[in-house]
């Protein structure tokens, strides 16, 4: 199971953390990703950690702005957004990817095993 937390409203050019709790898996063995969703759009790619948290990936809107980051004893995978902006506003899902590999960046919704229930974020311009 994945609890995603963290969302709200936050004016643009402000922060954000999110958090995802991961429970009823083995954490360390797992890829982590963030994804998200904004009205009337499909669901797209935003950041993915590697099960080592050695590897990272961003969509190229978020490079620079947004930092994931795991911490395996807690099994919780964090995604720190900073200078947030209108078009960051969507519902934010985490999810886990088996994988195989210590450096595996999975950017595709398929790869992914598991979902959280999604944690709103709004930026006012």
């Amino acid at each position: 199971q994945l609890q995603a937390s963290g969302g709200g409203l936050v004016q643009a050019g402000g922060s954000l953390r999110l958090s995802c709790a991961a429970s009823g898996i083995t954490f360390s063995t797992y890829a982590m990703g963030w994804f998200r969703q904004a009205p009337g759009k499909e669901r797209e790619f935003v950041a993915t950690i590697s099960r080592s948290g050695g590897t990272t990936k961003y969509a190229d809107s978020v490079e620079g702005r947004f930092t994931i980051s795991r911490d395996s004893p807690k099994n919780t995978v964090a995604l720190q957004m900073n200078s947030l902006k209108s078009e960051d506003t969507a519902v934010y899902f985490c999810a886990a990817d088996k994988s195989g590999s210590f450096l595996d960046t999975p950017i595709r919704e398929y790869e992914y095993d598991y979902w959280g229930q999604g944690t709103q974020v709004t930026v006012s311009s």
